[in-house]
């Protein structure tokens, strides 16, 4: 049987144009007609049973149901390394990531199914009206940039992959327990109170359990940059519907699901190193040894919303994200050569006058 391309296109009922997601609101609209068109909901007892994680070791046996697998027509983007989504009709594009000109192609991509999403609370026009305040904002930008800031037109809203892992952790630990105390050294003038550490030997246990720990499934946004849009309300959740992705793209995962997991561990490793080091106790630790078992590690795939503008400036691409659920901006961001060099002559011109006055004042 031929793979099918998916097309997150929904028809208007009255014209038969595009509908389109409304933000914020639990319905397709038509720009062209008005014609609006309710997205149906599920109650509570159903939305609980589908947004239950799914096995990872199944997924990384390849052992997953039919139904948790789709294929999609994608294309790769050579300069930032992003899969898109495009829709059937679109055979060109700019890539919505980096602003380099892309050709779509016809092929498909078969990956796991997104699991579930959370759907852009944020319209267009408040994640513009949120980044061009952050951008006026910046120091040392090109003048380039502000007019930028003046002028960006139509966002990009896109659905970024993310993992969220479940896992129950159970760790051993051993180490060394600080404690503060004083002593008093010299004598007379010289006499002061020096802080000394007593150290004591420790080890024990400690676990916890992770739910929904979030590993961006995209090479193509700076773990950094993601990191800081969060935190995500994870409980706007909705089972994964393409009635939210009408008018909008979605980038296909291409961090494999084993190697978020990895990255998901190294994040489970700072919170285990903080609950033992408050195991520990006292005024300083010291960790010698830590061991983790992982146990009934499950998994989701997740699409969540980001308004994206990608900005050129001499030859370089920089990308302003704005969280689509919460508004919160991250970005990157050029320095005018130019603009910083005018500051730190301004600033050695008036400190050679501020030196230049204070001669004359002893004169």
């Amino acid at each position: 049987m031929a793979p099918t391309e998916l097309e997150h296109r929904f028809p208007c009922a009255q014209c038969g144009a595009s509908l389109r997601f409304t933000p914020g609101e639990a319905r397709l609209s038509c720009a062209y007609c008005g014609h609006e068109q309710p997205i149906p909901q599920t109650d509570d007892s159903t939305r609980v049973q589908v947004l239950q994680s799914l096995d990872l070791h199944q997924a990384l046996a390849e052992e997953l149901p039919a139904e948790d697998m789709e294929e999609t027509r994608v294309v790769h983007c050579d300069t930032c390394g992003a899969d898109v989504q495009f829709e059937a009709h679109v055979h060109s594009a700019d890539c919505p990531f980096c602003a380099s000109p892309v050709v779509t192609d016809t092929g498909t991509h078969r990956h796991i199914k997104p699991h579930a999403l959370i759907a852009f609370r944020r319209s267009e026009r408040e994640a513009h009206e949120r980044m061009g305040k952050w951008l006026k904002g910046l120091w040392f930008a090109p003048n380039t940039l502000a007019q930028y800031a003046r002028s960006t037109g139509k966002l990009n809203g896109l659905y970024v992959p993310y993992w969220a892992f479940d896992a129950q952790t159970q760790s051993r630990y051993s180490g060394q327990r600080g404690t503060h105390y004083y002593v008093t050294v010299g004598r007379g003038k010289n006499q002061r109170r020096e802080r000394r550490t007593r150290w004591q030997p420790v080890s024990g246990r400690t676990g916890r359990r992770f739910l929904d720990l979030l590993v961006i499934a995209s090479t193509s946004l700076p773990r950094a940059n993601a990191r800081r849009l969060e935190p995500w309300t994870m409980a706007d959740l909705q089972p994964y519907s393409t009635s939210y992705l009408s008018g909008f793209r979605a980038e296909g995962y291409t961090i494999a699901l084993a190697d978020g997991f990895e990255a998901a561990k190294h994040l489970m490793d700072e919170q285990i190193r903080a609950d033992v080091r408050r195991e520990i106790g006292g005024d300083e630790q010291r960790i010698t040894t830590l061991s983790t078992e992982y146990r009934d590690e499950r998994f989701k795939h997740l699409l969540l919303p980001v308004w994206m503008a990608a900005y050129r400036y001499r030859g370089k691409s920089y990308r302003f994200i704005v969280n689509g659920q919460t508004g919160r901006v991250q970005g990157e961001r050029p320095w005018s050569v130019w603009k910083i060099a005018g500051a730190v002559l301004f600033g050695l011109a008036f400190l050679a006058l501020g030196f230049y006055l204070a001669e004359l004042g002893g004169v």
